[in-house]
């Protein structure tokens, strides 16, 4: 009886929403908040995957079933296995978007957010002005943002530290410009063994620094890192977990952040 009346509040207030704004889904936080940034107020954002969990990895809820039923458009990495044979049952009309590839570095990030903005205009073209004046500010903080970062990354010599990096953080740290010695799975396909050979490659390499995702699992970093007697930084590729990572561009300068704070105590000054 309680799940029955959840879902009737629910599919009340989803129908009050969509009578003012069309309704977007993201399935991650990251496509959400991509088009909260980029739909203002002319949209209704609903993102079905809380921000700490990794999509691929994520168990619908009833609620979910009635946001998707309602919605006009909906994005998603691809990782989603139940969404194409969810939508085609439940909403065979909403415009699917199907954004591949990475989102955690600059050049990345600026292609799913051109994504986001060229399928709204299509969408709803009577807004097209004022979703491409949002993408045109997004882009511009988003490079002034992107020149900081990389500037810092320059005065600290991060080519100059070997670092593990976990592999869905590989071309964030790429693109910061680390010395990547090796990187490694999620937890999950881990072992002992590859503990083992790891630290000893890492000793060779004298690793200052593992780079671990969040969303991943970070207790193989953990102890890689203990093993080593280097720094452990745990980022996020998902908006939200981390504090200060609200949205995407903030993401970016959080992540970078932490990479700078841990290199900064291997070199014994703060950069200002």
């Amino acid at each position: 009886m309680r799940v029955i009346k959840t879902l009737i509040f629910a599919l009340w207030g989803i129908t009050l929403a969509a009578g003012a704004q069309p309704i977007v889904i993201a399935t991650s936080e990251v496509f959400g908040s991509l088009a909260r940034t980029l739909g203002g107020e002319d949209i209704l954002v609903v993102t079905i995957i809380p921000a700490g969990f990794c999509p691929a990895h994520y168990d619908l809820r009833p609620a979910d079933f009635l946001f998707l039923a309602k919605a006009e458009v909906v994005f998603y990495h691809g990782i989603e296995a139940w969404l194409d044979r969810l939508l085609a049952s439940v909403n065979p009309e909403a415009k699917v978007v199907h954004l591949r590839g990475p989102w955690n570095y600059p050049e990345a990030l600026a292609e799913k957010a051109r994504a986001v903005a060229q399928t709204l205009i299509e969408r709803f073209p009577e807004k097209s002005e004022l979703f491409q004046a949002r993408l045109d500010s997004f882009l511009q903080e988003l490079e002034a943002l992107a020149q900081d970062i990389l500037a810092q990354a320059q005065r600290l010599r991060l080519g100059e530290v070997p670092a593990f990096v976990m592999a869905w953080q590989e071309d964030f740290a790429r693109w910061l410009g680390l010395n990547i010695v090796a990187t490694y799975p999620p937890e999950e396909r881990l072992s002992l063994k590859d503990l083992s050979e790891l630290a000893e490659k890492g000793r060779a390499a004298g690793v200052k620094v593992v780079l671990d995702n969040l969303q991943s699992g970070v207790s193989f970093g953990g102890r890689l890192a203990q093993v080593l007697g280097a720094s452990h930084v745990v980022l996020t590729n998902f908006p939200g977990p981390i504090p200060g990572a609200v949205d995407m561009l903030s993401m970016l300068r959080v992540n970078a952040e932490l990479v700078f704070a841990a290199v900064e105590a291997l070199h014994g000054v703060t950069v200002p």
